[in-house]
């Protein structure tokens, strides 16, 4: 079983802006196309990102008209500061740009948008070329699939081919993504594995494991039953 890649479900054509694109227009782009940023691409290469939050400084500061920030005040004050006296794109965005490739498993996709506490990755090539954008909805469309096409899978990937057990003599029944399974495996170590695939299923919001064993191969053997 193949984990999906965020090939799989970037979105390909991004909207984008230039370093010299005027204020005004960057916020038509996220009116106009219900979006909340833009990347910045210079040479076919994402340089920064202009989000909502990267604007909205203009209106917090009145553009330029409030009173500057204290000598005290945090980087953040700081910089939103800076950025409500921007002119362009260069001036008001943010950098670096968190980026992954395209063949990123969807779950490490996952862990840097939450580690880096961003809506968006952007996707690039080898060579650093922009190819895509994956945001979190993008991540989340992996759940939206039929209880009857996740059943199947599982039946005959997760049971039929990596577990190698004939699929009729196992139970897997799903609703609204969460998967019961039961019957009997020959060992009791298989029922660990088993559980941890269909985890890994794409889709799957749980799992209840009713699977029984015919024999425990989990315990060290006695010398009698090793030698007689």
């Amino acid at each position: 079983m193949r984990e999906p890649t965020v090939a799989s479900l970037m979105t390909a054509e991004v909207i984008g802006a230039s370093p010299d694109t005027p204020f005004q227009d960057l916020v038509r782009l996220l009116e106009d196309n219900k979006i909340s940023a833009v990347p910045v691409v210079e040479d076919d290469r994402p340089v920064g990102v202009v989000s909502e939050a990267d604007l909205l400084p203009k209106e917090e500061f009145r553009a330029g008209a409030e009173e500057a920030p204290a000598l005290l005040a945090g980087r953040a004050e700081k910089h939103r500061w800076a950025q409500s006296a921007g002119l362009i794109a260069r001036d008001v965005m943010s950098s670096p740009v968190r980026t992954v490739t395209p063949d990123t498993p969807a779950s490490r996709a996952a862990r840097e948008l939450a580690a880096a506490g961003v809506r968006r990755l952007f996707v690039v090539d080898d060579n650093g070329v922009l190819v895509g954008v994956l945001s979190r909805r993008d991540l989340l469309s992996l759940f939206v699939r039929e209880d009857e096409d996740l059943r199947r899978e599982i039946k005959e990937e997760v049971f039929g081919r990596a577990l190698w057990v004939d699929p009729r003599s196992i139970d897997v029944e799903v609703s609204s993504g969460v998967v019961t399974v039961s019957g009997r495996l020959e060992q009791r170590s298989q029922i660990e594995i088993a559980e941890h695939l269909v985890r890994a299923t794409p889709g799957v919001v749980d799992v209840e494991n009713h699977l029984r064993a015919e024999w425990d191969d989990t315990k060290p053997k006695r010398q009698t039953e090793i030698f007689g």
